[in-house]
């Protein structure tokens, strides 16, 4: 599938007396397409500097990056978890809850966009983690705020000297972390290798066949990302539980969708692109590295491979756009057997030492 048509989204949120404009750069779609592109390996992309890597690193696991300093980039995107959060919806800035499933990060540095909705292009990985970090329902921090922080802890005024030449500051921030993410990149996986097994095989012979499912899962991140809909039920949480329903409207609000006080449901890509057709439509997640971020869906409501294909067996829920692809108890087994030669060996980092405030002996001597 392809996006025919683009255009671009101004919207004026207003906060306060304060007009923000706010810039989605999203393309507008309509869907074409055979689905004929090919699946194989990840292209090779040139690493950062080590320098700002390992300072990446740091930041990453730092707790100062939150406003309360009680949240880390890692508090959603744990190692052990896929670098995702192993919850059906993920968690928020305390005080609120989240009312989506937290995406792993990994292969992020080959995402054409970001988030379920496709609201923020894949283009601009600084920007994602600048998101992450001053949204009012993520980590909550002002940038203003987070540079002074830094400046207050020497070690990281000599990493970004030596990672940037110059002191810590918002920016130098994001290009950071972003370098940092933009390592964790699936290894040895057995799918790229050719060393799959003859279960996995059978499978694969029904993803690009019978089951069609190349159709969307395609390129070398299993995925178009272009938005569908499936038909998922709302999670039962949405509306039951006070923080996440606050946090679904107010982040609908800042978003510009219309009615936003009487929905029941996820919107999805309606957020994007304001057109009725694309209403509960949420994009084609990439299936690599799959088998370590369940649970599944946008809202964490399916909790295995297994019961997924059974789902998309069953044609999806109600309203999907899907039908049902009649695979017998062996197709369904050889299809998850797949699934799980997508994933290669487990990416992970032990939390590095994060250095701590100090207070400069001859300070009044030292420059600004």
């Amino acid at each position: 599938m392809h996006r025919k048509t683009s255009s671009f989204f101004i919207i004026p949120p207003v906060i306060g007396s304060v007009i923000l404009l706010m810039f989605l750069i999203v393309p507008v779609t309509s869907l074409s397409g055979d689905g004929s592109q090919d699946i194989g390996p990840l292209p090779k992309i040139k690493a950062s500097d080590p320098e700002k890597i390992e300072l990446g690193k740091l930041l990453f696991f730092d707790l100062r990056l939150s406003g309360d300093a009680n949240l880390s980039c890692a508090s959603c995107h744990q190692p052990e978890k896929g670098w995702a959060d192993g919850q059906d919806l993920s968690a928020a800035y305390p005080g609120s809850k989240y009312f989506r499933n937290t995406q792993t990060i990994l292969n992020m540095a080959h995402k054409r966009y970001f988030y379920w909705d496709g609201r923020l292009t894949g283009k601009d990985p600084d920007t994602q983690v600048r998101d992450k970090i001053t949204e009012t329902h993520f980590m909550n921090l002002d940038g203003r705020l987070m540079q002074e922080r830094l400046k207050q802890v020497p070690e990281y005024v000599v990493r970004f000297k030596k990672a940037f030449g110059g002191e810590p500051s918002f920016g130098k921030t994001l290009q950071a972390i972003a370098a940092f993410e933009q390592t964790l990149i699936s290894q040895n996986v057995p799918f790229d290798s050719a060393k799959i097994s003859e279960g996995a095989q059978k499978g694969l012979d029904l993803f690009k066949g019978k089951a069609g499912c190349i159709q969307c899962h395609n390129g070398p991140m299993f995925s178009d990302f272009e938005p569908y809909k499936l038909g998922v039920p709302e999670h039962p949480e949405l509306f039951t539980d006070p923080e996440r329903a606050t946090t679904f409207r107010s982040v609908l609000k800042f978003l510009g969708v219309p009615n936003f006080e009487n929905l029941r449901k996820d919107p999805g890509f309606f957020i994007v692109s304001k057109l009725k057709e694309d209403f509960g439509k949420f994009l084609t997640p990439s299936l690599r590295e799959v088998s370590r971020t369940a649970p599944y869906m946008h809202n964490g409501t399916i909790a295995t491979l297994e019961d997924v294909v059974d789902f998309k067996n069953r044609g999806g829920g109600e309203g999907s756009e899907s039908k049902p692809l009649n695979l017998s108890a062996d197709e369904k087994k050889a299809l998850v057997a797949f699934l799980k030669s997508l994933s290669g060996d487990e990416i992970t980092v032990d939390p590095p030492r994060i250095p701590e405030y100090q207070v400069i002996a001859n300070w009044r001597e030292m420059p600004n």
